[in-house]
């Protein structure tokens, strides 16, 4: 880990949708908290790619990343990720040399083996025209490294003739390529490759100390990144007070339950819906397990915890996903709760 006593701090958004709330008022939440980000010197912003789901609005990374862009100076903006197998690899080298070439230097494209979607959904997604092969990640992870770079990359036709593959025409650097995963698989190709690494810690059960150390321990270093790079993601809520916190992280982890007990999924609740609805034997051992495993609290027991997490895991780098809930008398068109957790763990890290 850096010499830095506190890491340094993330974002992760898979733009929660409550009830009642228009997909349009939840982008343009998710835009105002960007922004903020970027004024408190947060490190990266990253969207997530999930499908047809009633409480989620991260569908297109890169609209969003572009969007992003545009509304903030210095933070980097990226996915978190693009799902490969619902696209073609020569798509996504495209989009993302195009958001490099709008944002110098700002680009991260995280890339992810998971379908991010439903059976129905992964078919109507691949039903438009060639997509990738879960089974061809590995090569077309390097298909996009190579279609990135400035210097584009060479097939060899059937014919024997060679054939150059730019994704820009004039490229002057491109993004950088993060693998993300919650199984060993990503974690020994990003070794084997030399690119960062993230387990999906926010979301995945146990695991993540043995496939962040295999993913060490078997890094071949690479002209762009000589040593390991990782991170630690993790759901958080902080409030002013403890209970502020719980109250407003309830809503979410009932949501999270309901996937988990395979309930039928609905908008986030806000938290009076939540608290007003008692959940049965399955859905409270559900929630509580799920709790554990989250940060929430107020701000001196979270960025405590913060802290310790970031040293026990040796990283100098911490994603959080804000999950706080909102309440009913609460605009409709930001995300005051989740806003709140950014503005008080940047500020107590930076003390």
């Amino acid at each position: 880990m850096s010499t830095h006593t506190s890491p340094q701090l993330s974002v992760l958004d898979l733009i929660p949708v409550r009830t009642g709330q228009s997909s349009s008022q939840a982008l343009a939440a998710s835009l105002d908290l960007v922004a903020l980000a970027d004024q408190l010197g947060m490190t990266r912003y990253w969207f997530a790619e999930h499908h047809n789901m009633p409480g989620v609005a991260a569908s297109s990374p890169p609209v969003m990343i572009s969007a992003a862009a545009a509304r903030t100076e210095r933070i980097r903006v990226g996915s978190g990720g693009v799902m490969l197998p619902n696209h073609a690899p020569l798509v996504v080298a495209e989009q993302f040399a195009a958001l490099e070439a709008l944002a110098p230097g700002r680009i991260d494209l995280g890339l992810g083996r998971a379908p991010g979607s439903d059976p129905v959904v992964s078919s109507l997604l691949r039903s438009s025209g060639p997509t990738a092969d879960v089974e061809q990640f590995p090569q077309h992870v390097r298909d996009i490294l190579a279609m990135m770079a400035p210097d584009g990359a060479r097939l060899r036709l059937t014919s024997g003739n060679l054939y150059d593959v730019r994704a820009t025409p004039a490229a002057v650097g491109s993004p950088d390529v993060w693998l993300l995963g919650s199984s060993d698989y990503s974690a020994r190709l990003a070794a084997e490759l030399g690119l960062p690494y993230v387990f999906a810690n926010h979301f995945a059960g146990q695991g993540m100390e043995q496939i962040v150390r295999l993913y060490r321990e078997n890094y071949v270093p690479s002209d762009a990144h000589p040593v390991p790079r990782t991170f630690l993601t993790i759901n958080t809520v902080v409030a002013d007070t403890a209970d502020e916190a719980r109250e407003r992280a309830l809503p979410q982890l009932r949501t999270i339950a309901r996937m988990r007990t395979g309930r039928a999924m609905r908008p986030v609740e806000t938290v009076e819906e939540a608290m007003a609805d008692k959940p049965d034997h399955v859905m409270a051992r559900t929630i509580e397990a799920l709790s554990e495993r989250w940060l929430i609290g107020d701000v001196a027991s979270a960025s405590a915890e913060l802290r310790r997490l970031a040293a026990a895991h040796d990283v100098d780098e911490v994603m959080i996903v804000p999950v706080a809930g909102a309440r009913e008398d609460e605009p409709l068109d930001t995300t005051p709760a989740r806003a709140r957790t950014l503005e008080l763990l940047t500020t107590a890290l930076a003390a």
